[in-house]
């Protein structure tokens, strides 16, 4: 009877860490669909326009993604001339230790050359697209940088550690995010204490820029998403022929220059 006894005791503890488990993936799987449920809460769909998604975010429709074969316009000879992109990255005042990343880096057009400005830090490229890094990787070996790092991200995730960069900088690409929200989230985490977003947009407001309407966005917009993610705006520099140059901050509890 003793043996009996002992028997289904040991098959009974045997099972609890089974039990346990089970309970913590249950736990979990609720908070991913939680999770998920706030995700698709967060975000509407509607009929798209021209060039657009028809998912809205904000009161904001969501572009449609350039892919790789757009590289070419992103390196076109006269860039620099009609965007000013030499006084885009003067403006970065990035120091030479600096982390930054490139987010939406594309061919790397602005990876390299704030590489250049950090000989003691780091340039991430950061991509969802593997083609797109493939053509940085293969710029690496033939530029002979060391410092640049590609990086694949997600739609959700820049894949970048937690409090490791000092600015982040966007060119043109926020407006495609297929999810900006979680995107937001992620770059806010990655930043330092008090680092910086650079948010380079075409403006919208002014009817002369040669852009398609989705492609645009305007301060006001701009701000309202950072906003109601936790990223406090700086400033906005208008010295660009035709695009926003927006400065954001991730809050630094220990900062007093913090912006309310």
């Amino acid at each position: 009877m003793m043996n009996s006894v002992m028997a289904k005791m040991s098959k009974t503890l045997a099972i609890l860490p089974l039990l346990a488990l089970g309970s913590e993936l249950c736990t979990a799987k609720k908070a991913a669909n939680a999770t998920l449920a706030v995700s698709e809460q967060t975000y509407t769909q509607k009929t798209p326009t021209r060039g657009g998604t028809g998912k809205m975010y904000m009161d904001r429709e969501i572009s449609q993604v350039m892919g790789h074969l757009g590289a070419g316009w992103l390196e076109r000879s006269e860039r620099e001339r009609e965007e000013r992109t030499d006084l885009l990255v003067k403006n970065l005042e990035l120091k030479s230790d600096e982390t930054v990343a490139d987010i939406g880096a594309g061919s790397g057009y602005f990876t390299f050359r704030m590489a250049k400005l950090v000989p003691e830090g780091k340039a991430f490229a950061v991509d969802i697209s593997k083609q797109m890094l493939a053509i940085v990787k293969g710029r690496i070996g033939k530029f002979k940088t060391e410092n640049v790092v590609p990086v694949l991200s997600t739609i959700t995730d820049v894949k970048l550690p937690e409090n490791s960069v000092d600015c982040v900088l966007i060119v043109d690409a926020y407006h495609e995010f297929s999810h900006p929200r979680e995107m937001g989230l992620s770059i806010l985490k990655a930043l330092k204490p008090g680092g910086r977003l650079v948010l380079i947009e075409y403006r919208l407001e002014d009817p002369k820029v040669p852009i398609k309407r989705l492609h645009k966005m305007t301060q006001a917009q701009s701000q309202k998403e950072m906003k109601a993610i936790g990223f406090d705006w700086k400033e906005t520099r208008d010295m660009l022929p035709q695009q926003h140059f927006m400065v954001y901050l991730k809050p630094d509890p220990k900062s007093k220059n913090t912006p309310e």
